[in-house]
């Protein structure tokens, strides 16, 4: 079921944008929404996480496109690729082609996205003053975990052409609602390195069928 089919306080259609498009550097070079976890890629987990909560899917990478097709959502990639800009530019990627109002974003190294993650949000920004709706935990901002209308990819592209950096940085200005996650260590458990990878295949039976909280 889709955001606008769960909400009706926010009648728009959203897009969920799987971030993929990163160095993993502290992987070892490897690319992460590929790496395997529970028999499958960790992007595999995430899409079948995201796509009942969204009307379309975008995947952002700039290395092994073609794999990353093979999911079956389009692929886009950073207008310079090659230098991996960081998720702001994958996210001005999508805003530029996107045919929805919103777009939802959502880091390929988190499997156990919350399955009521694009309502919650959408229910918090619905009764907000601002146009940006960001998941936190226990105070702490989860910057790469937004919903924000397409409509601020100007504000975003002035943003990167002027040298600035940081999804932080970002939302921030936009004066973004926060959204309390209170299971956020395990919904929010990125997969940065080898051994968080490890550990999460060790635990997967015990955390892959966690419930989600209420609003």
């Amino acid at each position: 079921m889709s955001l606008n089919q769960q909400l009706v306080a926010l009648p728009v259609a959203v897009t969920g944008l799987v971030l993929a498009g990163g160095r993993a550097q502290r992987m070892g070079g490897g690319d992460k929404g590929l790496l395997s976890l529970a028999g499958k890629p960790l992007i595999a987990h995430v899409l079948e996480r995201l796509q009942p909560q969204v009307d379309e899917i975008l995947i952002s990478a700039n290395r092994n496109v073609d794999r990353y097709r093979q999911f079956g959502w389009p692929v886009i990639e950073d207008a310079q690729p090659e230098q991996f800009k960081g998720p702001l530019a994958g996210v001005l990627a999508a805003m530029q082609v996107v045919r929805t109002p919103y777009l939802l974003t959502v880091p390929c190294d988190s499997p156990l996205l919350p399955v009521d993650y694009a309502r919650r949000l959408g229910a918090a920004l619905a009764c907000a003053s601002t146009d940006v709706a960001v998941a936190r935990w226990a105070g702490a901002w989860q910057p790469v975990f937004f919903l924000a209308p397409v409509s601020l990819r100007d504000d975003l592209a002035r943003f990167l052409a002027a040298g600035e950096g940081g999804v932080s940085r970002w939302l921030l200005r936009q004066r973004p609602v926060a959204v309390e996650f209170p299971q956020g260590p395990a919904w929010f458990a990125n997969l940065n390195a080898p051994e968080d990878l490890a550990r999460m295949e060790a635990a997967w039976d015990r955390v892959s069928h966690l419930p989600s909280e209420r609003v």
